[in-house]
C-alpha cells in the first residue's frame, strides 16, 4: 500500500457527499492513470464511499483521511480502507490503527511533532496545513536535523500543478496530497473527463 503510493508520488483528497459518485470518480482517476485515494471523514457519505470502491474497484488503493478519533478509524478499517491519515498526531488514533494493523499516517507541522511521531514509531508523515506553515521552504528547513532519520513527508493543503514540483524535488517528500484535480465542483457537475485529464496532467508533471 505503501509503495503504491510512493510510487505514483501523488494522492488525490477527495470530499464525497454521495455514494453514487464514488465509481465514477474512481473510474476517473483510472482512466487517468492513477490507482490511489483518501476519501476524507469530513462528509456522513465517507464510509459507504470507501466500502463501494473497495467491494467494486479493488485496484484501487483507498484511504480514509481526516480521522479524528478511534471510532473513525474502527469505521474506516471495517469500510475497507486499506491506510489512514489525519491532519494531526493523536496517540490514541495512532494506538487504534496500530491495533487494526491499519497503515497509518498522522499529520504533523513543527519539529516537535516530529520527534513525538518519531518515537511512536511512525516515519511516513502528513505535513499539514502545508503552504500556511511554510511550503517547501519550511520542509527543506525541517530536512537539515531529521532527514537522516528516514522520515519522509506527505504535504497536503495549498498544493497545485503550479507548486507541485517544488515540493517533489525535495528529497524528504515521499508523496503530495492535492484536491484540484478532484474539486468539489468538478465532482458535482459531474465532469469526470475533465478530472481524467487533470489526473493525467498531473502524473506527466510528476
Amino acid at each position: 500500500m505503501i509503495e503504491g503510493i510512493l510510487e505514483k508520488r501523488i494522492c488525490p483528497v477527495v470530499v464525497l457527499d454521495h455514494v453514487e459518485d464514488a465509481e465514477p470518480l474512481a473510474d476517473a482517476l483510472l482512466e487517468g492513470g492513477l490507482n490511489v485515494m483518501e476519501i476524507t471523514f469530513r462528509t456522513d457519505a465517507a464510509a459507504d464511499c470507501i466500502q463501494k470502491i473497495a467491494n467494486d474497484r479493488p485496484e484501487i488503493i483507498v484511504g480514509a483521511g481526516t480521522l479524528l478519533c478511534p471510532e473513525q478509524v474502527q469505521r474506516a478499517k471495517d469500510s475497507g480502507a486499506t491506510f489512514g491519515l489525519a491532519p494531526g498526531l493523536n496517540p490514541q488514533v495512532l494506538a487504534k490503527a496500530n491495533e487494526l494493523e491499519l497503515p497509518f499516517c498522522p499529520g504533523v507541522m513543527t519539529p516537535t511533532d516530529i520527534e513525538e511521531a518519531l518515537g511512536l514509531g511512525c516515519d511516513l508523515l502528513k505535513f499539514f496545513p502545508a503552504g500556511p506553515a511554510g511550503g517547501p521552504k519550511f520542509l527543506k528547513a525541517l530536512a537539515g536535523p531529521y532527514a537522516h532519520t528516514g522520515v519522509k513527508f506527505i504535504p497536503t493543503g495549498g498544493i497545485n500543478r503550479a507548486n507541485m514540483r517544488e515540493y517533489l524535488d525535495l528529497s524528504v517528500v515521499g508523496a503530495i496530497g492535492g484536491s484540484w484535480m478532484v474539486d468539489s465542483v468538478l465532482v458535482k457537475e459531474k465532469r469526470w473527463a475533465e478530472i481524467t485529464w487533470l489526473t493525467r496532467e498531473a502524473l506527466a508533471a510528476v
